[in-house]
């Protein structure tokens, strides 16, 4: 189970998500504004925040580029606003995870226990215990099968090759890789590449997707000493041209 802060001004909101999640096993806290959330976390960490935007005083955006600025503390944007650039610009600032109230309990608490079991997989390992004599050795295990396919993972936002190499997105690469990776090997139209960035659909004169897709490219060369597969489809858009997973 998680330990949580629930940052929600408006109070009987606040103590339904606190009530809920505690009876799912929770330790949670509950705050009414950003304030309130510091003296909390210096009295105690949490592993996960699920925050408001709007709040009084220091609103929620402004509170979780704070917190990821030094944080790698999981945060969960609970929020009226349903527009896609307030979605975008939630997940810029460094949310993991982005709802729209009025939201059901049970799929945030779903939302809960998966961040949190994504969150406790991405930390290091412990360091290696102290090396047994050589008679008391155990047997090397043998060699995991090697994966073939790239693997995209949504909660954190990275791409993964199949030699284990990683590239973090930004929010709007995150938009273009969702969009491509859900069809692979299936053309995606620059319109709707364009209206899922928040444009009204495709300007030829805009140059910013192609723009973005050289620096995704570059990114991806850099890290993994090879192309991503991601093919322009002349006279269509893109196109993820490898097996791809999701998870």
């Amino acid at each position: 189970m998680a330990r949580i802060a629930v940052v929600e001004d408006e109070a009987p909101l606040r103590a339904d998500l606190v009530e809920y999640l505690s009876a799912c096993g929770h330790d949670v806290i509950g705050c009414g504004d950003g304030k309130e959330l510091d003296r909390a976390l210096d009295e105690r960490p949490v592993e996960i925040i699920i925050l408001d935007i709007n709040l009084p005083g220091e609103g929620g955006f402004s509170i979780a580029g704070r917190l990821r600025s030094h944080s790698d503390v999981g945060i969960i944007m609970l929020t009226a606003r349903g527009l896609n650039v307030d979605r975008v610009v939630g997940l810029e600032v460094g949310a993991d995870v982005y709802m729209v109230k009025p939201v059901e309990l049970r799929e945030l608490e779903a939302q809960v226990r998966t961040l949190a079991r994504r969150m406790r997989v991405s930390q290091p390992a412990a360091p290696a215990a102290e090396a047994r004599p050589a008679q008391e050795a155990p047997a090397a295990p043998a060699a995991p099968a090697v994966p073939t396919e790239w693997i995209y993972d949504q909660l954190t936002w990275t791409l993964i090759a199949p030699d284990g190499k990683s590239i973090k997105l930004t929010g709007n690469e995150r938009v273009f890789v969702s969009l491509l990776v859900t069809r692979p090997g299936e053309p995606v139209s620059r319109d709707e590449i364009f209206r899922a960035l928040g444009k009204r659909g495709w300007d030829p004169a805009d140059r910013s997707v192609d723009s973005m897709v050289r620096r995704l490219r570059a990114k991806g060369d850099q890290t993994f000493g090879h192309p991503l597969p991601i093919e322009s489809v002349h006279s269509v858009g893109y196109a993820f041209a490898a097996p791809v997973g999701l998870r």
